[in-house]
């Protein structure tokens, strides 16, 4: 039988484990992530809005990425594994914009902002395009101005603003979307050029796109037929406000092959809703970067 000068020890050693593994701080990967940042989210342009009282820009198909004045992160809140070296001479304020590598390039860039380190040399292609100074007391017109002067201060040939220009009618308007859609790209952003800057969505910031958009959870992948035997078939999708439909259009052979965890956020284009509020003609677009917009 153990003698009590032994159990006594014992029973200290116990109690000091205890006080260490309590006092303890938590391992890295048990921290708390940060909060999502306030930013601004587009709304929709509707017809018969004024498109000479804003700036207009190409809508960039990039991941959304927000400087804090210390960190890039994405629009979850999640930090951005970019390289030391991107970051390095940023300001030391907010920042909002796109990291993107060119039109038709988001899959590409998108694998490259999940990698937990940085490619150098895959990061070298990237750039960091400014539209917005978040938390600025000013109208867009005035912060656009202040955008290009911190931007020439930081003299980073890889961070630049995101080119904004005027129209003077809807006709205009339709014929630049027309150009850009032709291109490659996805669309316009109009900024109110005297619209204060405000979190959350709001007509100070509006979309205009050729087709309607949305976001859906994935809930489920359901096998393909046919030519799509053996592979995906189409994505069951969940919307906020928990509609279940089906897309099957719009997926790469990669992706039947290896599609979008169920769980994650992807993107869909439609042409409009049905009676039943359902999307008529759905097209997967792609799955959405952690704060991605």
């Amino acid at each position: 039988m153990p003698s009590s000068t032994f159990l006594r020890s014992w029973r200290r050693f116990l109690c000091l484990l205890a006080v260490l593994v309590l006092f303890s701080p938590l391992p890295a990967t048990h921290a708390r992530a940060d909060p999502p940042p306030a930013l601004m989210l587009a709304g929709r342009w509707q017809p018969g809005l004024d498109p000479a009282a804003c700036w207009v820009s190409e809508k960039l198909d990039g991941v959304r990425a927000y400087w804090d004045g210390q960190r890039l992160r994405f629009r979850s809140g999640r930090p951005i594994a970019a390289p030391a070296w991107f970051t390095a001479g940023l300001p030391a304020r907010a920042l909002d914009g796109e990291l993107w590598l060119g039109r038709g390039r988001f899959a590409e860039l998108s694998g490259l902002v999940r990698r937990e380190a940085g490619d150098d040399r895959a990061w070298q292609q990237v750039r960091y395009m400014i539209f917005d100074l978040p938390g600025e007391e000013a109208s867009f017109e005035l912060r656009l101005r202040r955008l290009h002067e911190v931007i020439a201060a930081a003299a980073l040939p890889w961070v630049q603003a995101v080119p904004q220009f005027r129209v003077d009618d809807e006709v205009a308007l339709a014929a630049t979307l027309a150009r850009v859609v032709a291109g490659g790209g996805e669309g316009l952003m109009l900024h109110r050029a005297d619209a204060r800057w405000q979190a959350g969505r709001s007509d100070a910031l509006l979309k205009l796109t050729p087709f309607l958009d949305a976001e859906a959870r994935v809930v489920a992948h359901l096998p393909g037929k046919g030519r799509h035997a053996g592979v995906l078939g189409a994505l069951e999708l969940e919307s906020a406000d928990g509609r279940r439909f089906r897309v099957g259009t719009g997926l790469s052979d990669a992706q039947r092959r290896e599609p979008p965890a169920i769980g994650s956020l992807v993107s869909y284009r439609y042409r409009e809703l049905t009676a039943k509020g359902m999307p008529r003609f759905p097209v997967f677009l792609r799955v959405r970067s952690p704060g991605a917009d």
